[in-house]
């Protein structure tokens, strides 16, 4: 997608600007010249394909990941080499790290609950305070001036520190996980803003939730334990260095989203289970052991700090903080009406969740042309749009008419003097409480254990749950997509329980089932509207609120939803992975796919190097291209004719390069770079830290000698004949992990490799653009 990409094989390169050096590629025109043909994208184009193109930063570069393991010589060589105490010294690190990845995120999420109930809850202690003595005007600034201040402080830090931190994360995190590396995505920065700035972001009164960041934060600190410490800063574990290399970081930053699933619900099962259905493209046992034990892990954590805060040492923090939601412990009775009840819910948040996508695909486009125009912006969006969440909060519940204290409470417990209740005063006389300031004037998850309350089903009024419904739908829509860390699980939960306890107060008489359980149902059916999710919603749903009797109801609504707004559009987040860009390889190919084979799509003007190439020739492509893999080719004298020997990596070439192991002569010396070499010295840098290009530094005598690539070529790459069904080819690449696939002619006496397939390669924009005539669109 950008010039930095492995999959710019399109990248024009002028003839001669090799100047001179010996060079095979295929595709050489009668002049001499190299022919390439056009790029997907031009190369000037903003590249708008990241966490950050939605709060509009600049062009940042995407890289597939190498989740194959490279058997190259030196791979070999280091297993062989590895004695038992090795062996088990790399699989005790993996559970080790799967504990600290635990231990960590289930802090960070204690930490972030803490945060925000203490910030939060000072905030509507002082409103309440004000409001008490008739100082309206006061506390509508007071509140309002909170949230901005607070607002502010997450817009910052999003926009100077780490823009890739805004947003919920989990797009990106699935992305990654499916083979795509977005630039800083996972970066030490964006931990540090994703934190704070979500701290701040749900303390400012936003309707955001903080799931989805802890999700990627989860994800964050996996990534930061799995480089092995920071070179930056002289703090690195050498023991760590089995891990340097895609494959096992991306099993341990599986680990990471299911443990910030796991902190953000208090969920540990729905943690594995959204990490197995929603972001994990690959999966294994051995995985999922991990995963489950990394869970278990947070929830020790989590249940260890919330014991030790029960005795009031955690200021405003309490019993709360985490949302667990004791729905209802007595019997859950229903009978056909409240079947087709719990049907016609399912249609209808399933409706309501395809709109609600739609809607906020239309605003982050509409963000992105505003945040592009700099840091200013996007903290002047935020602005505006706490300024409207303050003035929607705290205007609306003088829309409530006061409502008399329900008979049989405790004095004192109606209206509340406390920060979080069901009977707050407002404005309201004594005895007396107004239902809609408890719900906009409360923390999210507050506001969620009201509505999931089955103490009276007329706490509520019908009309306070509609207007509660329409605010906190569109103000969910049009807060998504400012430059804050926002999740939009919180969002949904309160629509989908908000319209789920309005369909329950309507069908009271008729109906066996409680207008909590209503609430709970009206949240599934939004969540499986928007997220499609089914097997891991409904069991954070019941892990929630402990009611397992609730199963049947829940999964069926859940189908229901899910099924109806398919209908419609995608999921959330598979519209954002699309609306950023990033080449997310489906589980399943396109049917247009099948109209064509490999070699339609695969990119022309391969540069590929033989076994003992000349220096310069290597010096000059990787200067010239931005290629990540070159097919290397075994030719005479060293075979009796050509023969792909497989393919050596850019990361590889530039290790080889910086170490000069050069020869005079064309001859083979692999052994020779064997002996001086280690396998580690080619592992995966930490971010930003890989060789680069303009790191080597070779003079002119170098330029002219020779290196053998044969010990860092993998000698067994996957390939297809050039006849294969693009489809196929495109099932193939997705379920292997691929980075590079090759296509090699099915007749003889033709070159040993005809081109290299890559993620872009199957886009729908790469493949229509080349064959529009297939464009089931048109």
């Amino acid at each position: 997608m950008d010039d930095r990409s492995e999959e710019d094989h399109d990248i024009e390169v002028e003839g001669g600007a090799f100047q001179g050096y010996e060079r095979k590629i295929s595709g050489i025109l009668d002049d001499g010249s190299v022919g390439f043909r056009q790029p997907l994208l031009a190369r000037n184009r903003k590249n708008t394909t990241s966490q950050i193109a939605i709060v509009g930063a600049n062009s940042c570069p995407i890289e597939s990941l190498d989740y194959e393991i490279f058997e190259n010589d030196f791979f070999k060589q280091d297993w062989r080499s590895r004695k038992k105490i090795e062996i088990l010294q790399y699989t005790f690190l993996k559970w080790a790290l799967a504990f600290l990845i635990g231990l960590a995120t289930g802090l960070v999420g204690f930490l972030n609950n803490l945060g925000v109930e203490n910030i939060a809850g000072f905030k509507l202690l002082l409103i309440g305070s004000l409001m008490a003595k008739e100082k309206y005007f006061q506390a509508f600034f007071a509140f309002a001036g909170c949230n901005l201040i607070l607002a502010t402080a997450a817009a910052s830090l999003c926009a100077f520190i780490a823009p890739a931190a805004a947003g919920s994360g989990i797009p990106e995190v699935k992305a990654y996980l499916n083979g795509i590396d977005a630039y800083s995505i996972l970066a030490p920065s964006t931990l540090f803003v994703k934190i704070f700035g979500s701290i701040f972001g749900v303390a400012a009164g936003f309707v955001v939730g903080k799931e989805g960041p802890m999700v990627h934060t989860g994800a964050c600190i996996a990534n930061l334990l799995g480089q092995g410490g920071s070179k930056k800063y002289r703090l690195t574990w050498k023991w760590l260095r089995f891990f340097k290399n895609d494959r096992d970081r991306r099993d341990l930053i599986t680990c990471g989203a299911a443990a910030g699933v796991a902190a953000a619900f208090r969920a540990p099962v729905g943690g594995v289970l959204f990490a197995l259905e929603e972001a994990a493209s690959w999966w294994r046992n051995a995985l999922l052991w991990r995963t489950f034990f990394t869970t278990a892990v947070v929830a020790v954590v989590l249940r260890s700090l919330i014991e030790f805060c029960r005795s009031g040492r955690c200021g405003l923090f309490g019993k709360g903080g985490l949302i667990m939601f004791d729905v209802n412990s007595g019997p859950v009775l229903y009978s056909t009406p409240d079947l087709l009840a719990i049907v016609f819910l399912g249609v209808v948040g399933g409706v309501l969740g395809s709109l609600y996508n739609y809607l906020v695909d239309k605003v982050l486009r509409t963000y992105s042309m505003i945040n592009e125009k700099g840091p200013k912006f996007k903290i002047m969006l935020v602005m505006a749009v706490s300024i409207l969440s303050s003035c929607c909060a705290f205007g609306l519940p003088w829309l409530s008419q006061c409502t008399p204290c329900p008979t049989g409470i405790e004095e004192g417990k109606c209206p509340s003097v406390g920060r979080s209740s069901i009977y707050k005063s407002f404005q309201c006389p004594p005895n007396h409480y107004n239902d809609l300031s408890s719900l906009l004037l409360n923390t999210n998850d507050d506001a969620i254990r009201n509505l999931f309350t089955s103490r009276s089903e007329n706490e509520f009024h019908i009309s306070t749950l509609a207007i509660f419904f329409v605010a906190v739908y569109f103000l969910g829509i049009i807060t998504y997509g400012i430059a804050i860390p926002s999740g939009l699980f919180i969002p949904v939960i309160l629509a989908g329980a908000s319209y789920g306890r309005l369909v329950g107060r309507l069908l009271g008489p008729v109906s066996q089932l409680d207008v909590g359980l209503f609430s709970l149902l009206g949240a599934a059916s939004f969540l499986g509207g928007t997220m499609r999710m089914t097997v891991s919603l409904c069991v954070i749903l019941l892990e929630l609120t402990n009611n397992l009797l609730m199963l049947p109801l829940v999964m069926l609504v859940l189908l229901i939803s899910k099924t109806v707004a398919d209908c419609f559009n995608r999921g959330v987040y598979d519209q954002i992975v699309t609306m950023k860009g990033l080449p997310y390889m489906e589980d399943h190919a396109e049917p247009y796919m099948r109209n064509l084979v490999a070699k339609d799509v695969v990119s022309g003007a391969l540069i590929s190097f033989s076994r003992v190439e000349k220096v310069g020739v290597i010096w000059q492509a990787l200067k010239m291209t931005r290629h990540n893999g070159f097919p290397v080719i075994d030719e005479p004298p060293f075979t009796e004719a050509s023969e792909l020997c497989g393919i050596a990596l850019r990361s590889h070439l530039l290790v080889l390069l910086q170490g000069k192991r050069f020869s005079k002569q064309r001859t083979t010396f692999g052994s020779q770079i064997l002996r001086s070499c280690k396998a580690r010295d080619f592992g995966k840098a930490g971010l930003g830290k890989g060789l680069k290009i303009e790191d080597l530094d070779l003079s002119d005598e170098e330029m002219e000698m020779y290196v053998d690539l044969h010990p860092i070529t993998n000698t067994s790459p996957y390939t297809v004949q050039e006849t294969l069904s693009l489809a196929k080819a495109a099932i193939l690449f997705r379920q292997l992990g691929l980075r590079h696939l090759c296509v090699v002619p099915k007749t003889p006496g033709r070159p040993p490799i005809v081109g290299i397939l890559t993620r872009h390669d199957f886009m729908p924009e790469h493949v229509l653009g080349l064959y529009p005539h297939i464009d089931p669109l048109k």
